[in-house]
């Protein structure tokens, strides 16, 4: 990561990606903020059509989520989805640049930061997708790419949002992360280092920041961990990025979470299973969850009257060919060749399926005509 990081220059956009790379080649682009239940208020940003058809109306097609603009109109899925005559819809949960507003809390509270992906599941997701169905009276078409993969399969593992999800895309799905090929991740869930860093104080966790700097310094001194190429020793090796386009991710993608998240995740690679936040005593997980241990998520009760579209790549990493394949068979026990569609690109790791130069020809036109038969 570090020599094709030097290389990127700074180009700060004060509108942010959306309205910064929209405004450029010509599309419009809408931004909302979205209060979830417990307080926290998202910046959600909306491209409801291309360029070229602002007299369309947009109020029969369905939107869709979680999609990105960080290229060109050729190769960004926002802007490819756009001009299939899809309204697009682009969430930003708690904790990124443009959605560090709370009703009641600064980022600077500890409290801000007492979340994990349980909360992206139960609170942040369906506010923003209930909000784009309010606005659009239309079923949704999801797409995620990692977090936000395990976000969506935690929500219909609860048979929530299944009355406004009309199909869903898993790029590079993380739910089983045991056996994960990141020498890096397994070395600090292993550790308990999110746990020390949380013990130690600290409830932000900047990718950049001087936080995510201490942490590494506990890690690097390992042999075999690879701190050169950062990205790579997490996400696996991509194939296909060109420098402009991994330049533009430098720049906007690295955004905040919370530590607790990061000990949610590493206890996702050392348990084996997908359960909520372990609190890490019987007392806490009792007061919580009225039982000694965390419950689990039941991924095998996913219904299947929603269609799956999944992707995964030979090298990725986080979503690594074993996991990707026992979560396939947890999935297709109640869906059939007919409601899930599979693509498996051997050379493709985690960043390759949003940033891939050859994306829109392997991944995206397949996607599009996912969409249309669904």
């Amino acid at each position: 990561m570090n020599d094709i990081a030097d290389r990127c220059a700074p180009s700060p956009h004060p509108l942010g990606m959306c309205q910064s790379r929209a405004t450029a080649f010509g599309y419009p682009c809408e931004e909302y903020k979205v209060t979830t239940e417990d307080g926290y208020i998202l910046s959600l940003k909306r491209i409801p059509h291309g360029p070229h058809d602002s007299n369309t109306s947009t109020e029969m097609r369905p939107p869709d989520g979680a999609t990105w603009v960080m290229s060109t109109p050729k190769q960004s899925l926002g802007f490819i989805l756009a001009d299939n005559g899809f309204d697009v819809w682009i969430a930003n949960s708690r904790g990124t640049n443009s959605s560090q507003n709370h009703t009641s809390l600064s980022t600077k509270d500890p409290a801000y930061w007492e979340w994990s992906w349980d909360e992206l599941a139960s609170y942040d997701l369906p506010a923003v997708l209930q909000f784009a169905y309010d606005h659009t009276g239309e079923k949704i078409h999801y797409i995620g790419h990692s977090l936000g993969t395990l976000m969506i399969l935690a929500a219909f593992s609860e048979h929530k949002l299944l009355d406004v999800v009309r199909s869903a895309v898993l790029l590079c799905p993380i739910a089983y992360l045991s056996r994960t090929k990141s020498k890096l991740l397994k070395l600090a869930a292993h550790i308990f280092l999110a746990e020390t860093v949380h013990w130690l104080g600290f409830h932000e966790f900047n990718p950049v920041g001087p936080v995510a700097h201490e942490v590494l310094s506990q890690i690097c001194n390992d042999p075999e961990i690879n701190c050169y190429d950062l990205f790579s020793a997490v996400a696996g090796p991509d194939c296909c990025l060109n420098t402009s386009t991994f330049c533009a991710f430098l720049e906007h993608a690295p955004q905040s979470t919370s530590v607790r998240n990061l000990i949610h995740l590493s206890q996702l690679v050392r348990n084996g299973g997908v359960s909520r936040f372990d609190y890490g005593n019987a007392k806490d997980n009792m007061k919580h969850y009225n039982q000694p241990r965390p419950p689990p998520y039941n991924l095998s009760s996913i219904p299947n009257h929603v269609p799956i579209f999944l992707t995964h790549g030979g090298e990725d990493y986080l979503g690594d060919v074993p996991d990707t394949r026992h979560l396939l068979r947890t999935l297709v026990k109640k869906h059939n060749s007919d409601s899930i569609e599979v693509i498996y690109v051997p050379d493709y790791a985690h960043a390759d399926f949003i940033m891939a130069y050859n994306a829109p020809e392997l991944i995206y036109g397949p996607m599009v005509d996912f969409f249309k038969r669904h």
